[in-house]
């Protein structure tokens, strides 16, 4: 998809040094408070339906929005197959704190929406840090998650794996797995992927962010089950969450119709 906004800078910022280094490609809108941080799905990019749509949004509003790719993922140096929740998170929190100033509102959908979490609670905690010195830089005013996909390398991933997918991957190191998206090749889901990703799983405790959040959820959804969502609004302060189911909704929640939903909530919080 060619990119709807041309007026939106594209930028890089470098990660990492050695076998680690990867140069992480950024588009970022200058423009009014609250900030908009797109934090995008697993094999997705920064051009896809709902991020291109969102950018646009905050353009007409003259808003602040910020997109980036993930190491492996689009604009964005770097192996996918190196690729694991720890890392992808690492290059949130630079992005963030690279070109973040004031409220911002954390958009993630799917495995996003487990990346906003982990990027807010890195956020409050850096902030809680950096007020007791008085220079708090950026915060968070809400998130917007949709379909959201927490802890998916085990409750969604290993979890639901056969046997035979299981020994495969602790034999090999990886399974090729079939995707019905993209251009449907078989991506790698790595060992690494998976065990790292035990490191920041989220749905075993209380998950306290202090900002409002809004969660959009298909129930037709085959990737992320709808029961997926409600363990996460289980896991949420029950203040200022809104679960918004999506009857006929699939994964992508990319019709018009959700579209107009997910700005509708972004516009909500502020």
């Amino acid at each position: 998809m060619t990119d709807a906004t041309p007026d939106s800078m594209l930028d890089f910022i470098e990660l990492g040094e050695g076998s680690s280094a990867r140069r992480i490609a950024v588009r970022r809108r200058a423009g009014a408070g609250p900030g908009l941080v797109w934090l995008g799905g697993f094999k997705s990019d920064m051009q896809g339906t709902k991020a291109v749509a969102l950018d646009d949004w905050a353009r007409e509003r003259g808003r602040a929005c910020l997109r980036f790719d993930y190491s492996g993922h689009g604009e964005s140096g770097g192996d996918f197959v190196q690729g694991t929740i720890g890392r992808w998170l690492e290059e949130s929190v630079a992005v963030f704190e690279r070109f973040c100033a004031g409220p911002q509102v954390l958009i993630g959908s799917s495995m996003g929406g487990w990346m906003a979490l982990l990027l807010a609670r890195e956020v409050r905690k850096r902030q809680e840090k950096q007020q007791e010195k008085q220079q708090a830089k950026a915060s968070l005013a809400g998130l917007v998650l949709i379909a959201p996909a927490p802890d998916f390398t085990e409750e969604l991933m290993w979890k639901k794996f056969s046997a035979e997918v299981k020994r495969e991957i602790e034999t090999k190191g990886f399974w090729l797995r079939p995707s019905e998206y993209g251009d449907g090749s078989p991506y790698p889901i790595t060992r690494n992927l998976i065990e790292e990703g035990r490191n920041h799983l989220v749905l075993g405790s209380a998950i306290d962010l202090g900002c409002p959040v809004r969660i959009l959820q298909g129930a037709q959804d085959p990737d992320v089950p709808w029961q997926h969502a409600f363990a996460l609004t289980h896991r949420l302060p029950a203040d200022d969450v809104v679960l918004t189911m999506i009857q006929d909704g699939d994964h992508r929640l990319s019709r018009p119709q959700d579209i107009a939903r997910i700005l509708a909530a972004v516009a909500e919080i502020g």
